[in-house]
């Protein structure tokens, strides 16, 4: 399929936020349902866009029949609020909470990560900032995910459309693949520019054994991507990715080398994993707490799950050290 054949199935619609990331994508497939992928924020800016934008296609939003997300993050969820409740939601059904914004999920979060921080070495003073880790949710929805989809699954509407488990970004994220024509619609696994933010997530599924570990899965999901067929990525952010293999292998190589730095500073000493974070983001750390620690952790993991380092769990705060080879 000829990038004209796919201009004229997919339509891109591109979306203000309020968050440092920028615009957000969504986009309509015409297939046998009109079907819009992801929602944009909750603001009257962006629902005052995505309606001219949509006009300009020669649509309102009352002709679109359902509705996919591709993970659960307010930026791509928001503005499902403005549309018609009896318009049918479709996604993994670990965005429910989020959706809904389930008040006692989001008091059990606050204190998973309460504890969890404790364990990686933040000071007491920082927990505070934890409780503002749902400040965002303002530009969310309180929906309800009508219609769950899970690895494998052909999604009513769009055939010739599979649905791709990718968590890492978040644990709820999926991938739409059409096999035939090679297209993703990839959320915000893959994206040009920028590499998408393995962000620390409470466990999902109850009676879980330890906390994901979303560099690891966002490294696999990715990695997954190298078996398809891609003609283009159509991103959550930023231009469409033509070249995907090569940027996926460009990405995984970038990581690897960051990991390395950090063994860099557990070969001197062992650290916490918050010293680990001060130490690669002594500017912004306590401006950008769950990002910068999100990232160090999944650093972490990578240099333990390749048994570079270790972690001595025997007091609070556990302590990281290099393995001598």
């Amino acid at each position: 399929m000829n990038q004209t054949t796919q201009a004229k199935q997919i339509l891109k619609i591109i979306l203000p936020t309020p968050f440092p990331v920028g615009d957000v994508n969504v986009y309509l497939i015409k297939g046998e349902r009109l079907t819009l992928v992801d929602a944009g924020p909750k603001t009257e800016e962006a629902w005052l866009s995505f309606q001219h934008q949509l006009k300009e296609y020669g649509y309102t939003p009352d002709d679109i029949e359902q509705i996919i997300v591709t993970h659960h993050h307010p930026d791509h969820v928001g503005m499902l609020d403005y549309f018609d409740h009896n318009i049918p939601v479709f996604g993994h059904p670990f965005n429910k909470p989020w959706l809904k914004k389930d008040e006692g999920f989001l008091q059990a979060q606050a204190r998973y990560f309460e504890q969890l921080f404790l364990i990686f070495g933040l000071n007491e003073n920082f927990l505070p900032s934890i409780q503002k880790l749902n400040d965002t949710l303002e530009y969310s929805c309180n929906r309800k995910l009508h219609h769950e989809l899970v690895e494998g699954m052909e999604i009513a509407g769009l055939p010739g459309w599979l649905v791709m488990e990718t968590p890492g970004h978040a644990q709820s994220h999926i991938v739409l693949y059409e096999e035939k024509t090679g297209i993703l619609v990839g959320g915000d696994l893959l994206l040009k520019d920028i590499s998408p933010n393995p962000l620390l997530e409470p466990p999902m599924i109850e009676g879980a054994i330890g906390r994901p570990k979303p560099q690891l899965q966002l490294n696999n999901s990715i990695s997954k991507l190298l078996d398809l067929s891609l003609s283009i990525v159509y991103p959550g952010h930023g231009e469409n990715i033509e070249h995907a293999h090569e940027l996926i292998a460009y990405r995984l190589k970038k990581q690897a080398e960051r990991a390395e730095l950090v063994k860099g500073f557990l070969q001197k000493k062992h650290l916490t994993a918050f010293e680990v974070c001060k130490a690669l983001f002594p500017t912004i750390y306590h401006k950008q707490l769950m990002l910068t620690m999100s990232e160090t952790v999944g650093q972490l993991d990578y240099l333990e799950d390749n048994g570079q380092i270790k972690i001595d769990e025997t007091n609070t705060p556990a302590l990281y050290y290099a393995v001598e080879k």
